[in-house]
């Protein structure tokens, strides 16, 4: 069983940067895809970016040349940069994992999932 715990929310003023962490406990985990998603309060949860095991990653298109995702396998950490940050982006960050790891990973339909961590945008 794979468990992910994110970390590195907060509030941050317009145009600011955060770095979000997911630590992940498990086996194999050089194997799995790692995706982010978002829920802003009252709209649906949307995908925004991910990271296969190649590693090659992809981005929605609303947060291209944004946010950055990356993956540390050694210390099975993944991370997502997010810079310029901006009110629309305030949101409950979530990390996902799938052990279909050689995938597209915007297609999966991810396995695991972590409580989220609260990012707010405002001034």
């Amino acid at each position: 069983q794979l468990q992910l715990v994110e970390s590195g929310g907060g509030l941050v003023q317009p145009g600011g940067s955060l770095r979000l962490s997911c630590g992940a406990s498990g086996s194999d985990l050089d194997y799995y895809a790692f995706g982010w998603f978002r829920q802003a309060p009252g709209k649906a949860r949307e995908w925004v970016a991910c990271i296969n095991s190649a590693p090659r990653t992809y981005y929605a298109d609303s947060v291209k040349g944004r946010f950055s995702t990356s993956r540390d396998d050694a210390t099975s950490t993944v991370y997502l940069q997010i810079n310029s940050l901006k009110p629309e982006d305030t949101a409950v960050y979530y990390c996902a994992a799938d052990p279909y790891g050689s995938a597209a990973c915007p297609a999966l339909d991810y396995q695991y999932w972590g409580q989220g961590t609260v990012v707010a945008v405002s001034s």
